[in-house]
């Protein structure tokens, strides 16, 4: 097998000197062979870009300016000390110490998030064909190896670099690779230049293009890094880790908060000096000592203040839902979408497999003026067929079936399969509703895959959106080049000018065309989905190169089969939540208005006397600004295309909404692109649309959308908690040591006191309320508009209310035990009071509206952890002789600490009652906006 330096010019032989070099056949490898090569090629995937290590992100800790201002000075005062023989410099060993924890708090923050998004995209595995051991089968990517034999099909992305052995009108778009917008024609003709550019290689497919139309087989000659792209990239993100937008507007409000804090750090600076100097002068021997202490407690103040984690949050708490959406079927590959998906007002979604099961069966079948029905469960292979009396008939004895059933196996790509290789575990490859009509033809009696052998495909006219068709061509021995075609029946009929009956070819009348279009749209009212057949007999001696318009007239129309697909039945239930949540659920199908409608009605989301339905023609009709007048009445859009769902998308948009649209076809890109939030189809989806959404459903059901759009409205719900939490806190934090200082008093807090509590209080109960469950009244909201500000005026005055309270309660305590007790013990006293003030509003800001009785006081378990644990350390420090010396605190008695208790959470009773007032008043307070 060829070595990347060795290799033979693959473009520049023929396709059975390639499959041959590389020691491989038309059969593919064999299981064992392919395991084998995996182990010296090694997995298909391109090398990672080099991480940031645990020690760099730990240096990377310290260089915020604040931060390195404070370790100077704690260094210095240390220095200070030692040298002058006066006191202990343990404090400020243990600011330094205190320093180093929070910072390697702050890396396990970071990591923690890269471990997340690392999971994160294992979980999103691209899927090949190939052919092993004369089988076509589905494997992940990474398992490809040179010599595989892939099978390719419109809007796959190509798994590795590969020659082509034969291909079908294909067309590859390479700008990822060679910057072409347009798509290029590819072949599996010889080249003779060895020496031709990548651009010129036009029987080469390589690793990250995309096919845009056509099929193609092709053997795989490069994997991984050998590729054409892995020697010029590195690692192309699955999920890309760019700030989002409310991570920029945090960062925006954590950098305007930290000018502030710093102003009134500065102020608290200056007055405290200018009091010192007034009151001792500046010829003492302890001056330098006693502005070292207020620089520091300065400092570390500035360091408690800034709110510098408020990013951070956001990132652990998107990590984190953004895992917890893929538990439920939903896969982020662009963060931004995790914390828009809140805001959501509009799901734009297919019909088949997202609304529906996407387990098709055909029920009917229509053909030489008779209707049969058919029995049967969805794949399996058992299934009578019976005369509209109910008797049951020989479907390969009836007139036309034998035509029809052929037309229905020959124009399909599907496969049937044994449901261990299966990747919805169906026991199909492809798409559903082609692998129905493979197993009514199974059913009936046809092989398939008999039939197809003993044909030469000569090429295919692929599904069109407008046209509704897809044609297959193949040359029989008998009856020469053949065109089989299926499609919507109203555009087939069309296209047909004659029609088989009783096994001979007669001419297509009006009546005819009214006999077949009545039965249509009977079909369609019960809520099924019908395709119409036909062939031709082209009477060509080409073998390709055949022109739609010349192919796909006066065709010979064989019947019509009705497929059922029934309605999923969660969705009614997530379509009722979304009514609930203020979020307007849309159909958009390519089926017929009937059955559009009569399946809408059944899932409870639309109403006749106020919804609205149109067709493709309609909307293609209609002026922009007349679809904009009506565009908010419209509930399903029936027959309509991809490219209709660009002029959906900016309507709604216009009007004001945030959309989120649904697609799986190549087509489908542009308007997923468009949407605010793209979604992809995980098992029906090309690889183009997956390559375009901002999410992936691994299983297509509507209601696993609806999910992720509660989660991500947890997600924002939960960095809101944080956010209010440390703010709140930050102001209460600045204001007890400020209005003291301008007061005249001593600072109620040393500089270790303030660290420890930035750390016990800040670092994990910000995070626990950021990784909270979801609110009991989470999707009874009106969804938040993205515009917003994060924290507006008002809710910025209610944080600085909730900061007043906890400073008023601080320094009350403070005064009086400093006229009491003495300066240590008023210190003591503000050091723990301010604290469970802290630890006792998280409680308040994790239950939001609701008491905490109701919201489940053990809802949030690692908050009650951290709570408990802050309780418990701040215990200790005080208590513990060792402790108490390092924060110059003294022991307090039981009756003081109950006395700390009941002040420090009177700010949760006082929220609980205020909360229940609003309950029963029908407003809102202070910990829900």
């Amino acid at each position: 097998m060829p070595r990347p330096n060795e290799s033979a010019k693959f473009h520049s032989i023929s396709f059975e000197d390639a499959i041959k070099a590389l020691k491989s056949d038309a059969s593919g490898l064999t299981r064992v062979e392919s395991e084998k090569r995996l182990l010296e090629y090694g997995p298909n995937t391109l090398k990672e870009r080099k991480k940031k290590t645990v020690f760099g992100m730990f240096i990377d800790e310290f260089k915020d300016f604040v931060v390195l201002l404070l370790i100077a000075a704690a260094i210095i005062s240390a220095a200070t000390t030692f040298f002058a023989h006066e006191g202990d410099y343990i404090d400020s060993i243990a600011i330094i110490a205190i320093v180093v924890i929070n910072a390697a708090i702050g890396v396990y923050r970071e990591y923690s998030a890269g471990k997340a998004i690392d999971a994160l995209r294992k979980l999103i595995q691209n899927k090949a064909k190939v052919v092993r051991d004369g089988k076509e089968i589905e494997i992940n990517t990474t398992d490809l190896v040179p010599g595989d034999i892939i099978v390719l099909h419109e809007g796959d992305k190509i798994p590795a670099d590969a020659r082509l052995i034969e291909s079908h009108n294909l067309e590859i778009e390479e700008a990822s690779l060679t910057g072409e917008s347009v798509p290029v024609a590819k072949s599996a003709d010889f080249i003779s230049n060895e020496k031709s550019v990548i651009n010129e290689q036009k029987n080469m497919i390589f690793m990250s293009t995309l096919v845009t139309k056509g099929e193609a087989r092709a053997v795989v000659c490069y994997t991984g890094e050998k590729t054409q792209i892995g020697n010029i990239a590195t690692l192309v993100q699955t999920i890309e880790q760019t700030q989002t937008p409310l991570q920029e507007k945090l960062e925006g409000l954590g950098k305007q908060l930290g000018k502030l804090a710093i102003g009134a750090v500065a102020i608290v600076f200056v007055v405290d000096v200018g009091r010192y100097i007034l009151l001792n002068g500046t010829n003492n021997s302890s001056f330098f000592k006693q502005i070292l202490e207020m620089f520091l407690i300065a400092v570390s103040l500035a360091v408690a203040a800034i709110p510098e984690g408020l990013p951070a949050v956001v990132t652990i708490a998107l990590a984190i839902g953004v895992q917890r959406m893929a538990k439920r079927n939903s896969i982020i590959r662009r963060l931004p979408a995790a914390e828009g998906l809140g805001s959501s007002t509009v799901i734009c979604s297919d019909k088949t497999g997202t609304l529906t099961k996407n387990e098709m069966t055909v029920r009917k079948i229509f053909t030489n003026g008779k209707t049969y029905s058919v029995g049967g469960e969805g794949y399996g292979i058992f299934g009578k067929f019976s005369d509209e009396a109910g008797k049951e008939i020989a479907p390969l004895k009836e007139s036309n079936f034998v035509e029809m059933l052929d037309s229905a196996a020959l124009c399909n790509n599907a496969a049937l399969v044994d449901s261990a290789n299966s990747k919805d575990q169906k026991g199909i490859i492809g798409d559903p509703t082609e692998a129905c009509l493979l197993v009514v033809a199974r059913k009936a009696g046809i092989d398939y895959i008999k039939e197809k052998k003993l044909r030469k495909k000569l090429e295919e006219l692929t599904f069109d959106s407008n046209r509704k068709m897809m044609t297959v061509i193949y040359e029989e021995e008998e009856a020469g080049v053949m065109a089989y075609t299926k499609g919507a029946p109203e555009m087939l009929l069309e296209k047909c000018g004659s029609i088989l009956r009783n096994g001979r070819i007669e001419k297509l009348e009006a009546k005819d065309k009214a006999a077949i279009l009545k039965k249509n749209e009977e079909f369609a009212s019960s809520g099924l989905r019908i395709l119409g057949f036909a062939f031709k007999n082209l009477k060509t001696k080409k073998q390709k190169g055949f022109a739609i318009a010349e192919v796909e007239k006066e065709l010979v129309f064989t019947g019509l089969m009705a497929m059922m697909d029934p309605p999923r039945q969660e969705v009614k239930q997530a379509i009722a939540i979304c009514r609930n949540a203020g979020i307007r659920t849309i159909m958009i199908t390519g089926d017929n208005e009937i059955t559009a409608r009569a399946i809408a009605k059944e899932l409870g989301m639309f109403d006749e006397k106020t919804d609205k339905t149109i067709t493709g023609n309609q909307l293609e009709q209609m002026q922009d600004a007349d679809f904009e007048k009506i565009v908010g009445n419209i509930k399903v859009y029936a027959r309509v295309s991809p490219e209709h769902k660009m002029k959906i998308v900016s309507a709604l948009q216009k009007r004001g909404e945030i959309v989120a649209m649904t697609g799986d076809g190549v087509n489908d890109a542009p308007a997923i692109k468009k949407a605010d939030i793209g979604i992809a189809m995980g098992i029906t989806g090309t690889d183009v649309a997956k390559e375009s959404a901002d999410m992936v459903i691994t299983d297509d059901n509507f209601a696993s959308i609806v999910a992720a759009v509660e989660e991500g409205r947890v997600i924002f719900d939960n960095i809101l908690k944080s956010v209010k939490y440390l703010i709140s806190c930050n102001i209460a934090e600045v204001l007890v040591i400020f209005i003291a200082i301008i007061v005249g008093w001593d600072s109620p807090l040393i500089p270790i006191q303030i660290l420890w509590m930035n750390l016990a209080t800040d670092a994990l109960p910000a995070l626990a309320l950021a990784s909270g469950s979801k609110a009991n009244d989470i999707m009874q909201r009106k969804p938040r508009d993205p515009k917003a500000p994060v924290l507006n005026s008002k809710t910025m005055g209610k944080l600085a209310y909730v900061g007043i309270l906890i400073t008023i309660g601080t320094l009350g305590m403070y005064w009086f035990q400093l006229e009491t007790k003495g300066l240590e013990t008023a210190r003591t006293f503000a050091f723990s009071t301010m604290i469970f003030f802290q630890l006792f509003i998280a409680l308040s800001w994790h239950s939001g509206s609701e008491t905490i009785f109701k919201a489940g006081v053990f809802r949030n378990k690692f908050l009650i952890s951290a709570i408990l644990l802050g309780f418990a350390a701040q215990f200790l420090i005080v208590q513990t002789g060792a402790f108490a010396a390092i924060f110059e605190t003294v022991p307090l008695t039981g009756i003081e600490w109950a006395v700390i208790v009941l002040v420090s959470s009177s700010v949760l009773v006082a929220g609980e009652v205020a909360k229940y007032v609003a309950k029963m008043r029908g407003t809102r307070v202070i910990f829900a906006d």
